[in-house]
């Protein structure tokens, strides 16, 4: 791990010199002020490597992943105040790229709140455990369970975005498969590929179409022409993964297991949240997480009507919706904190912005998007994405859905590579790991490569 994050590391020092021509000849980041040849800037690269190499070794060091990218954040925003008093750029340009990463996080973190406050509140309610014994009661083997799993967030994907998808399946997914860490390991993964791929074709199926689609690079139909590269994307990968899974059964239910009283209904409301969501965008051009927080007071009004239509007992008693938000991963939710600002910082002093410009002037369009979609497996396609918007560079629809379609995926190549990655390692932690993850890598690797030829095929 330490050599190929060393090398990593020396091929962005590298191409640092023609990064800074490049941002010369456009003129606009803050890297044509000499930031990004500053030997603090070169620090700053360094601390987030370091960062990301302690998330990568979690499962073996035991230290939350969450811990050194807040520390990085810090360490690389105070960096740039001290770089900022040798440049032209004054306190206020600081100023209003930290409350844009303000605004990015408390977003998702609103988002993610809201979702996990839903799940937490169905494990509860025994919907999950209903699900387990429904599915083993049927006589389903892992390799089923599997394709199962990976079908439903998949098609789930495009409607519910993918990062509450994968929530969703990994929660059923550690319930089903909980006595065998090896069947959920290699299931989380298979859920993390397929919940990208499906948000890969739907404007709000992740954050990166939709900001795509909010541009106005695309229209909202001309997305679900990357149905079929989605579709390759997550088969390829599943049909190579699913011959390591385990042709057995799970353990029998020898009880079948009563969903407590208002299960089904927290589960439509949950539905109706994300309906919300999703409408308060689509048609009124209103952020989503304030649909969702609007939803989540659907389940407070229930939790409020199943307190006082039930007799106080043990089973009501333990209904307290605000117990079911302290149960949520906070360890996931502070680690966005230290990716968003950690990214935001090295975006700030122009790294990002100028690689984008390196990468489209330098090895056109088709390259570049291709470089991009890798680049999203360590960076997190959000920034990523944000700053090809920033650069605005001239292309085609086809090129458009391109970007949208290796973005999209190609966070699926890492753990740390997309927001259902992570959510879904903080949800299985020490079963589902980074390494886990990278074992596999290579199959998923097939399917990114596959599913840009069948866009040229398909919509070339």
């Amino acid at each position: 791990m330490r050599r190929s994050l060393a090398i990593a590391a020396a091929m962005l020092l590298a191409v640092i010199p023609d990064l800074a021509m490049a941002s010369g000849a456009s003129g606009e980041s803050a890297g044509s002020m000499g930031l990004i040849t500053h030997p603090l800037g070169f620090l700053a690269i360094g601390i987030f490597v370091l960062a990301y190499a302690l998330v990568m070794a979690e499962e073996f060091i035991h230290l939350r992943k969450s811990k050194p990218v807040i520390l990085a954040a810090g360490v690389i925003w105070l960096i740039v105040a001290i770089m900022l008093k040798e440049s032209p750029l004054d306190e206020h340009d600081m100023k209003l790229v930290l409350h844009h990463n303000l605004i990015e996080y408390s977003s998702l973190l609103l988002f993610l709140l809201v979702a996990m406050t839903y799940i937490n509140a169905m494990t509860e309610r025994k919907v999950f455990e209903a699900l387990r014994s429904w599915l083993i009661g049927r006589g389903f083997s892992y390799r089923k369970l599997f394709w199962i799993t990976g079908t439903i967030a998949f098609l789930l994907s495009p409607i519910a975005d993918n990062l509450t998808t994968a929530l969703l399946m990994g929660a059923l997914c550690l319930s089903v498969g909980g006595g065998n860490p090896k069947f959920v390991g290699i299931a989380c993964i298979n859920i993390v590929v397929a919940a990208n791929a499906g948000g890969a074709f739907s404007p709000f199926g992740d954050i990166t179409t939709l900001m795509v689609w909010q541009s106005g690079n695309a229209s909202f139909f001309e997305f679900f022409t990357l149905f079929l590269p989605a579709a390759v994307n997550f088969l390829i990968p599943a049909a190579i993964m699913s011959f390591a899974v385990p042709n057995e059964k799970p353990e029998a239910v020898s009880d079948r297991v009563e969903l407590k009283r208002g299960a089904i209904t927290i589960c439509v409301l949950f539905l109706c949240t994300i309906a919300t969501a999703v409408s308060f965008e689509q048609f009124f051009h209103l952020p989503p997480y304030l649909g969702m927080m609007t939803g989540l007071s659907y389940l407070f009004f229930f939790g409020f009507y199943l307190r006082m239509t039930t007799e106080e007992t043990a089973d009501i008693g333990q209904f307290n919706v605000f117990n079911k938000v302290s149960q949520a991963e906070w360890d996931t939710l502070f680690f966005f904190f230290g990716v968003i600002y950690c990214v935001g910082g090295l975006g700030f002093i122009g790294y990002l912005e100028v690689m984008s410009v390196y990468f489209y002037e330098g090895w056109g369009a088709t390259n570049a998007n291709i470089a991009m979609g890798l680049m999203s497996a360590v960076i997190d396609n959000i920034p990523v994405m944000f700053a090809i918007l920033t650069m605005s560079p001239e292309m085609d629809t086809f090129q458009w859905l391109l970007i949208t379609l290796c973005t999209g995926v190609g966070g699926s190549l890492l753990s740390i590579g997309s927001a259902a990655g992570v959510a879904l390692m903080g949800q299985a932690r020490g079963v589902y790991t980074f390494f886990g993850h990278l074992k596999w890598t290579w199959a998923i690797a097939l399917g990114y490569a596959a599913s840009i030829y069948v866009h040229y095929l398909v919509n070339g």
